[in-house]
């Protein structure tokens, strides 16, 4: 398994391999922003728009690779542009393709981002998730602080309004 940092073009260029595990993990119930079923195409394009957010600096991108160059996963951080927020950055979208899953992934993903976060002078780190998800375990495991939870913040892959809980990390003095 490889695990690297995506450019803008890779994103626009690589989609299917995104779009396919965008699709995968809504499919397997995951609430990370979208609906089921989830069109090929409208995966694709939400992965499309997201290069010019790379591409300006505000999103870093990483996608683990198996060994035949399959996307099996994904983790992002979305930096903020505002001065008074240069010091944080949200982790969003960590998806693991339900037939990767149970393997680490996840957890060598959060850390890749973790790293890459503490290396840019990032000093605290936050990040939401559907309440009760199996991410909860991972992110608790991970050395995450809860900081609350939002009732029927959003919606479940079959629409069902689901809370959220909010989580941050501050990250250590060596990767500072």
């Amino acid at each position: 398994m490889r695990i690297l940092r995506w450019n803008d073009g890779q994103v626009r260029d690589g989609t299917a391999g995104l779009a396919g595990l965008l699709a995968d993990t809504v499919a397997g119930g995951a609430s990370v922003g979208f609906l089921a079923p989830l069109d090929p195409g409208q995966a694709a394009a939400w992965w499309r728009e997201r290069a010019a957010a790379v591409a300006a600096g505000h999103l870093a991108v990483w996608a683990a690779l198996d060994g035949a160059g399959r996307v099996t996963g994904t983790v992002s951080l979305a930096f903020p542009d505002k001065p008074n927020s240069r010091h944080r950055a949200e982790l969003v979208k960590l998806m693991v393709h339900r037939d990767a899953r149970g393997q680490g992934l996840g957890r060598e993903l959060l850390a890749t981002a973790e790293q890459a976060a503490g290396a840019a002078g990032i000093t605290l780190l936050h990040l939401d998730t559907e309440t009760g998800s199996p991410a909860e375990h991972l992110y608790r495991s991970a050395g995450w602080t809860r900081a609350g939870v939002i009732p029927d913040y959003a919606a479940s892959p079959a629409g069902v309004l689901r809370p959220t809980t909010l989580y941050y990390k501050h990250l250590p003095a060596a990767a500072r």
